[in-house]
């Protein structure tokens, strides 16, 4: 059964190739090479939480049930929508009240790779007694 990461991965993917083109041809000459810097900066954080996603639905093959892997999954997605989305709305919007949402991005990122160093740590599921996952 395909993980629902794997598709919000590569939807991810997908659009950060396209926010990132259209950043260098489209906006480049509409804004600030500030501004450029910090939509780069939303496609930048887009991209690497896409590959994050696609590896979380790598991993949930080897523990379907886990919640660490969930939450992870999740809260990356969260920190994608709030971090990137939050630096588009800044830069397409001009409206700087977008950029006290981008912290909360950026906790949410921590949270998710918090949670996969946990699920690093944990037991394979063969290991343990129980059939699925507790975590």
């Amino acid at each position: 059964m395909p993980s629902i990461f794997l598709f919000l991965g590569a939807m991810s993917a997908f659009l950060g190739v396209a926010f990132g083109a259209f950043g260098a041809h489209g906006l480049k000459a509409m804004i600030s090479p500030e501004m450029l810097t910090v939509y780069q900066t939303g496609v930048t954080y887009q991209m690497w939480h896409a590959f994050g996603l696609i590896a979380i639905a790598l991993i949930q093959q080897y523990d379907p049930q886990s919640r660490l892997l969930k939450w992870a999954g999740g809260m990356m997605f969260l920190g994608i929508i709030l971090f990137s989305g939050s630096l588009y709305a800044l830069v397409l919007l001009d409206f700087p009240g977008f950029g006290a949402i981008t912290p909360l991005g950026g906790v949410s990122f921590l949270i998710a790779w918090s949670l996969l160093i946990i699920f690093s740590g944990k037991k394979p599921p063969h290991h343990q007694n129980k059939k699925s996952s507790r975590y």
